[in-house]
């Protein structure tokens, strides 16, 4: 067995109109393995929309499953939804505006679309303009009046789209005498009680946290998404979000799927949560293929063939590295501080859950501007070398750091020496707004009051994932206890004056804005398309330096990105840089439709590590109906494991089809579970380094080499100094294991000096290494999916018709013979690879046999080849096999002996074929051609009973996948054949219909 390999082109298989899409796609191969749902759905669309190819085939198959879908109704009499789950550039908008002009054209003339920023609104125009629904008027729902949207007042709007963003919807007003004071009480209204049209919500994955994690609530935008669309049962629901179907989490406001709730095996979003968490890493790819055969989902990515990219490291020089350990060495001071303050004024519970958020955000924050701002010059020197090169730039950002700009430039009176350091800025806001004490002339006039004044002031949501508490932005002074001691508040205000003097001191050394940097070293505004959601910045002129607002003559602020967007896109200016807020959803791509047909050159400074998030952001220049396609530029720093990132990205580009700077491995099927953290093996892998380094748990491998010191204490001290180890009274070092995240291990890190945080980093990596080397030693290793051998068979199906609540549904329990076995040419060419060790022969005979073995390095452990089965599942070391094994250097020696059990293993067990007898009449042990069961098709409905069947037998769940010798390919759950009778018992149980095809007989094909 194998890890499978990922992807497949794709073509729509059960629709045959309408024109090729323009660029090539690609399907998952679990979900390239599911065949959709019969098409029934007949369009109304005009013949020339689907001739002239305004909507591709795949497009118009994407509007055809949803509005077949929109036909079913769920227990609870609300209508069914669909999910468009297409990547970033296939066209999601076109389809969305597909759906809207089919409903209208069968007389639902009013839709909703709720989508993330406000510009995507004249997307929406164009999408509608680009299918032939021109006359469908799109009206921004945050721009009319609190009063009715039909009135005069809003122009009498009674059909068209109403576009939202999730903001507006959880907007409302404060002025007295409107008819309505929220925005969903406005929009609903509009709809009316019997609304049945389309309600969109585009890029859905946005309305997050409805799921509570922890202690969170959810959030307002995802409650707000889910009162919509239990007030509108009758709206035909779209989910559109390239990651809908990869995070469980993201899944909670789906409603209209029907995958839980009345009719279904589970009562509530969480029990289905819950089935997913259990089954492993395959799981949400088992949903996928289910929500695929039910004909509610439907899933495709841009291939990125042609696509080119590449690594380069931006060494940090002495200068920075010494710069960034004084900002550690601050930061934990500042810890430090805030500690002991909040203790001598005893904070109130409530302010100090907010306080420590603050600090981590802040945090967080102001190490991942040191990470930008070192790579800053090389992106500028990158960027002028390829419009030199008649090429285009675009360089991505996370975030512009305004506010921090805005508040420094408040302190210094817009007389600025420099540009400002936004860096400086988050530290030096965290101590003014939260240090546990007030304003020292706030002290001197409470004194003799006998108590402090609480001050309240407006809150507004800070969102930061490594916070420990759910976090509101507070600029609020620490609310202290009513009667208190002078001196221990004086102590306080002395610390909090102190910790600003030395932020000013360290500001001195510490990087500009890298935002206002970059557009500096690249020429300034008149040459850079900025498209981020700032509204200012600051420049660098013959005058000095001032803080100028980006709005320009007859152009609004609010429509600003669009006309920097199409300055770029006319070929005005050949540099773009684009925040990820700003950036959702826009084309940047070199599109045939556009004047600026030059390669895109996109280069980004920080890699999310989350790999389908990094894809998300390459969406915006790669996209449909581009002339060329860009390469790619992630510029890496050697901090806190930037290298393995960009590998994780790497390997899921190049398993998209993308290929390195003048490297073809893209055509290799990879092993991409080999650079991931974000799994169970990388959380296990953190759990034992924080366990080891508090001597609680025997370490799995050694210290790093390179480090000088005392690797245990320096990184016990430096956890401290990050607050992922709290350090009692009596300095005792407890473990909390309740809100540790490995994400939040990752941001934390970046706060301790360069060297150590490399070395923790690397003991980390190697730690997980050490237990996935374990796993695959013991045979237990969950690598996903996993290909079963080849030379597949079908011998038999027993469909089992079931009724669901979107329709009716198929589970197969497929029977198959593959075939696992290695033959002497194919033993002959795997060891001639590099990483052979060559063949291995047993020091003992065996009933007058030799026993033969071919073995791989991979790493510290070898993977064993052997004649009758293959791959084994076990890994062992090198120094195990020459214990037992004699290495052959002739490989003809071992050739009669290798042949041999090749054959006789295609009858015979390893049993007899060792000891001359087997107590068994039928064994499998051993065999070559192995007989697997396989239960395949919709298979969620059944998923907790399959759990139970496969407990009572000691198996567990195991997805595999295969290409039967026929070109049919299954992928499904394993089942072990001793559970098959009672499978069968209950999958009969309230089955519609049963059905049984034999391929062939058992008996002869054995033979």
């Amino acid at each position: 067995m194998g890890v499978a390999e990922t992807y497949s082109d794709y073509m729509p298989s059960k629709l045959k109109v309408g024109m090729k899409h323009p660029d090539a796609v690609v399907e998952s191969t679990s979900l390239s393995s599911v065949e959709p749902t019969d098409v029934w759905y007949r369009l109304n669309m005009p013949q020339e929309t689907i001739s002239q190819g305004k909507l591709s085939a795949l497009q118009l198959e994407a509007v055809t499953y949803a509005c077949q879908q929109h036909a079913n109704k769920l227990p609870d009499g609300t209508k069914a939804g669909f999910l468009i789950g297409d990547g970033a550039g296939v066209g999601k908008g076109r389809t969305i505006a597909g759906i809207i002009f089919e409903n209208y054209l069968a007389g639902r003339k009013k839709s909703i679309w709720v989508s993330v920023n406000s510009d995507l609104k004249y997307d929406a125009e164009r999408d509608l303009r680009d299918v032939g629904a021109e006359k469908i008027k799109v009206f921004s729902l945050s721009k009319f009046k609190y009063s009715e949207i039909s009135s005069a007042e809003n122009g009498r709007v009674k059909k068209g789209v109403v576009f939202a963003t999730y903001s507006a919807l959880i907007a409302k007003t404060a002025q007295s005498g409107t008819p309505y004071k929220t925005r969903l009480h406005q929009l609903l209204d509009w709809c009316g009680p019997n609304f049945d049209g389309v309600l969109v919500f585009d890029e859905c994955h946005k309305a997050k946290n409805l799921c509570p994690r922890n202690s969170t609530r959810p959030t307002k935008t995802g409650t707000t998404v889910l009162e919509l669309q239990n007030s509108l049962p009758a709206a035909r629901v779209v989910y559109a979000s390239a990651t809908g179907a990869t995070e469980p989490r993201n899944m909670a406001y789906m409603v209209r799927l029907g995958m839980w709730g009345n009719g279904t095996p589970y009562d509530k979003f969480s029990h289905f949560m819950s089935a997913l968490q259990k089954g492993g890493v395959a799981a949400m790819e088992i949903v996928a293929m289910d929500m695929k055969m039910r004909g509610l989902y439907i899933a495709r990515q841009l291939s990125f063939h042609g696509v080119t990219f590449k690594i380069i490291e931006v060494p940090l020089t002495p200068e920075i590295v010494a710069m960034y350990d004084e900002s550690t060495r601050l930061w934990v001071e500042a810890l430090s501080m805030f500690r002991e303050a909040a203790r001598l004024v005893e904070a109130e519970k409530m302010m100090t859950a907010t306080l420590w958020s603050q600090f981590w955000s802040s945090h967080q924050r102001f190490f991942k501007y040191l990470c930008i701002s070192a790579k800053v010059k090389k992106a500028a020197s990158i960027a002028r070398e390829a419009v030199k090169c008649g090429k285009c730039v675009v360089i991505g950002l996370q975030s512009t750091g305004e506010a921090r700009t805005l508040e420094q430039l408040e302190k210094e009176d817009a007389d600025l020496t420099d540009f400002v350091s936004t860096a400086k800025g988050v530290l030096q806001t965290l101590v003014e707004k939260h240090f546990p004490a007030p304003d020292r002339s706030k002290v001197n006039r409470l004194i003799g009051e006998c108590e402090f004044i609480e001050s309240k002031r407006k809150l507004s949501p800070d969102i930061c994932p490594d916070a420990d508490y759910p976090s509101k932005r507070i600029c609020v002074d620490v609310q202290l206890k009513t009667s208190f001691n002078e001196n221990d508040v004086s102590k306080a205000c002395a610390m909090k004056e102190e910790l600003l003097a030395k932020i000013e001191k360290l500001g001195e050394i510490l990087p500009p804005n890298a935002l206002d940097d970059l557009i500096d070293e690249l020429g300034g505004a008149d040459t850079v398309a900025e498209m981020t959601g700032r509204k200012g910045r600051v420049i660098h002129s013959e005058d000095g330096f001032q803080y100028e607002s980006r709005s320009e003559d007859d152009v609004p602020l609010e429509t600003l990105n669009l006309i920097e967007k199409q300055r770029f896109m006319g070929g005005e200016k050949d540099i773009a840089i684009i925040s990820e807020a700003a950036s959702s959803g826009i084309s940047l791509h070199s599109d045939r439709r556009v004047a600026n047909k030059k390669r895109r050159v996109h280069i980004t400074l920080e890699l999310p590590w989350s790999a389908d998030r990094a894809i998300q952001q390459f969406g915006r220049t790669h996209r449909s109906n581009q002339v060329n396609a860009p390469e790619y530029i992630f510029l890496i720093s050697n901090l806190a494991g930037e290298r393995r990132f960009a590998s994780i990205v790497a390997k899921r580009l190049e398993s998209l089809g993308a290929l390195t700077h003048g490297d073809r491995r893209a055509t290799e099927t990879r092993d991409l579970s080999m650079f991931n953290i974000d799994n169970n093996y990388g959380r296990q892998a953190m759990e034992v380094t924080m366990r080891t380094v508090l001597g609680l748990h025997a370490p799995l491998v050694p210290p790093p080499s390179t480090y000088e010191g005392n690797f245990m204490a320096d990184v016990t001290r430096a956890l401290i100094g990050v607050g992922l180890i709290v350090e009692n009274n009596d300095h005792s070092l407890p473990l909390d294991t309740e809100r540790r995240s490995l994400s939040r291990f990752l941001n934390r890190i970046l706060g301790m000096p360069v060297n150590l945080q490399n070395c923790l980093f690397e003991y980390f990596t190697d730690t997980m290494d050490a237990i996935v080397a374990g796993a695959k030693k013991g045979g237990n290793f969950d690598p996903g999916i996993l290909d079963v051998g080849s030379n597949a068979r079908r011998l038999s199906v027993t469909t089992y018709l079931r009724r669901l609540v979107t329709g009716l549904a198929t589970t197969l329990l497929y029977r198959v013979s593959v075939e696992r076995g290695m033959s002497w040419e194919d033993a002959l060419a795997l060891v001639s690879s590099k990483d052979a060790e060559g063949f291995f022969m047993l020091k003992q005979t065996r009933n007058g046999r030799r026993e033969v073995i071919a073995v791989i390095r991979e790493g510290d452990l070898c993977a064993i080849y052997r004649p009758n089965i293959g791959l084994q599942m076990k890994r062992v070391t090198l120094e195990k096999i020459k214990s037992r094994y004699n290495k052959i250097e002739n490989a003809l020696e071992v050739r009669d002996a290798w042949s041999k059990h090749y054959t006789d293993s295609k009858s015979m067990c390893s049993h007899i074929y060792w000891n001359d007898s087997c107590r068994f009449r039928t064994c499998g042990v051993g065999l070559r051609r192995r007989t697997y069961n396989i239960l395949s098709g919709s298979v969620l409905c059944v998923w907790a009973k399959l759990e139970s069947v496969l407990q009572e037998k000691g198996g567990r769940l195991q997805v595999v996948r295969l290409r039967t010798s026929d070109g049919h390919r299954i992928v499904g759950t394993l089942i072990p054949s001793s559970c098959v009778p009672s499978l069968h018992a209950m999958l009969s149980v309230d089955a519609q219909k049963i059905d049984v095809q034999v391929f062939f007989d058992e008996n002869l094909y054995e033979r």
